[in-house]
């Protein structure tokens, strides 16, 4: 056998992605696809507008907010007590 009969018993009717990954050019590209827009989906989760970063911050903001309505009711109350021995000497 020369070579000639070997090049002719190679398939040329397969695509590169049939040879080298066992599938067609149309499913390699629909999976390439999926697998890019499933990337830009996890980046916008990751660091977009709605990410857990924003939701990490919002929740300590919930947190110091909680916080500083208690100081101020405290205060508030103090400054009622406050407000009512003060009305209470001026009016005796």
């Amino acid at each position: 056998m020369d070579n000639e009969e070997l090049y002719d018993n190679i398939d040329n009717s397969q695509s590169v992605t049939q040879k080298y990954l066992g599938i067609s050019f149309a499913k390699f590209l629909l999976m390439f696809f999926i697998v890019i827009g499933f990337g830009i989906y996890l980046g916008m989760l990751l660091y977009g507008t709605n990410s857990l970063e924003v939701l990490f911050g919002l929740q300590d903001y919930e947190t110091f907010l909680q916080s500083e309505v208690d100081r101020l009711r405290s205060e508030n109350a103090e400054l009622q007590r406050e407000y009512f021995e003060l009305k209470e000497i001026s009016a005796q």
